[in-house]
Formats: C-alpha cells, structure tokens, sequence
C-alpha cells in the first residue's frame, strides 16, 4: 500500500529505489498477521525520537513473539543512509518493519529463527497548520491485553480502528473519539488525545489499552518544562464535552486541532497552538 511517493525500501542489507517487494505468500506475517511496524518522520532537516521509534519496533516484534534482527542503534544509522538520496527538507515518513516467516509445527506460533525486516521510506508532506479534524462516538472499542497484542504497533490492530474510522466518516466526522474497555475515552481512531480545561491539559492515562505514543510523551515533557500543568486520569466523554480545546497527537502530524466532538464545538486554542510550538522548539534543538 503506497501512501507516499519517492519511495526507497531497505530489504536483504540494501536500499532499493520504489516499493519493492518484501514479503511472500507463505510468509507466516501475510498468513497469520504476525507483522508490527513503528513510524518516525524526517522534516525540516530534522528525525525527532528516531531512536525511541527504532527501539519501540524491537519492543513490539517481541511482544509478538518475533525475533528483532537489528538493533535500535544499527537501525538510526540504516535509516540516516537511506535519507541521504532526499533532500534535507523532504518530508519522509519513515517505517522500520518486521514479520514472521516461518512458524511451529502448529503454524500459529512464529519460527524465533526467521524474522523478516525492512524499512520503508515515503515522501508523505505534513498537513497544514491550519488544518484540523473533528470526533464523533464509535461503537467500537480499544481492546484489552487479555484479547489482543495492545502492546505492540501491529499491523493485526489496524482493521479495528479502520472500522472506527469508517462508522466516523459515515457519520460525517474525520475521526472518532474511542472508550476502552470500560467505557472512558483511551484515544482516537489514529492517534492519541489531549483536552484542555481551565488552562490544565489533560490526557488518558495509559491503561494498557492503547499504545501510549512517544510523541504523546514528548508532548508531555514539553509542556510541564515551560510551567503548564499536565495530568494523566481516567477521562469521560462528558469531560470532553466540557473541555475549552481538544487536540490529536500522533507522528503523523505531530499535533491535530479538533474543532468538534458530535455536538460540541471547539476554538483552536492557545494551548493546542503552544503545544505545537513547542514541539518543533524541542526537535530543532534535539533532533
């Protein structure tokens, strides 16, 4: 699935110009859905927490029982080799992978001798900073680590929360705001969730439920050292009805304003703008 252009992979110990291929029939990850997958960004010149991404994708291929092949340092410098053929300025999403080949003699369980990998670079550009989206309840929930491997980017998560995406779009929405298990708000369809109330930022607490992002705790570490206060709990929809601004924070986009949640409509706030702010204050220094 090409979602970017000006694609190179990183496949067998070399870079490969275009969308090559990786992966084949009986591979056990087309088979069985044993793939995970992390997603850093190149923009502005700069690769913020590319190193915490490498690191996450070895956390999550073990969470699904496969073998990491690359360490987190060996996959920084592969990735800076590869970003080399872009200009300093091109915005390239960047996507380390792995999956299972082969399996045990049951065919459920992944071989811990064979694990494929590759990394996946797209020219994918940022979306404007005057964009924004809006959320609306889903029927569809974030599941729990006893049903599913909420512990890993894994690709086998995904059509849950296209599903969501799907209910919220037929709904007329961008996007949906979801519960977990028991019915507080864990995050969005795509991304983590941020609310402001009385000049607090609040944000779910990490309950197992959902991948809590590095992004989202880059946010928080930028926030409480410029003196705001931030506050990881349990959240309801009513405290989102009531909340003065309401934000998105994924890789993908960094920070995502929301203008509305079903009936209720937000400013774009100064918090969510210092939010962003501050980000790339951070990245231009540390990255």
């Amino acid at each position: 699935m090409a979602t970017g252009t000006n694609i190179r992979t990183y496949f067998n110990g070399e870079w490969h110009q275009g969308d090559a291929l990786i992966i084949r029939a009986a591979d056990h990850g087309a088979w069985l859905g044993s793939g995970v997958f992390d997603g850093a960004r190149q923009a502005h010149g700069l690769t913020p927490d590319l190193d915490r991404h490498c690191a996450r994708v070895n956390n999550s291929a073990r969470a699904l029982m496969l073998t990491p092949t690359v360490s987190a340092e060996d996959m920084v410098e592969i990735v800076k080799e590869g970003l080399s053929a872009y200009a300093k300025e091109a915005p390239v999403y960047i996507r380390p992978m792995y999956w299972g080949i082969d399996g045990d003699i049951t065919a459920i369980v992944p071989s811990e001798d064979t694990t494929g990998f590759a990394i996946c670079l797209e020219e994918i550009p940022f979306a404007p900073p005057t964009s924004s989206t809006t959320l609306t309840r889903t029927r569809f929930r974030r599941p729990v680590l006893e049903d599913a491997v909420v512990n890993a980017k894994a690709g086998c998560l995904y059509p849950n929360n296209a599903r969501m995406l799907k209910e919220a779009r037929q709904k007329g929405f961008g996007n949906a705001l979801v519960a977990d298990a028991m019915g507080n708000v864990a995050e969005s369809a795509t991304a983590n969730v941020f609310m402001v109330k009385d000049g607090v930022v609040f944000t779910p607490i990490a309950n197992g439920t959902f991948l809590s992002g590095i992004t989202r705790a880059r946010h928080i570490s930028n926030l409480r050292a410029d003196g705001v206060e931030v506050i990881e709990t349990v959240l309801t929809f009513a405290d989102f009805e009531a909340a003065d601004e309401v934000f998105l924070s994924g890789n993908m986009s960094k920070v995502t304003p929301v203008t509305r949640f079903d009936d209720r409509h937000y400013e774009v706030g100064a918090l969510t703008k210092r939010t962003r702010d501050l980000y790339w204050d951070w990245a231009a220094t540390n990255a």
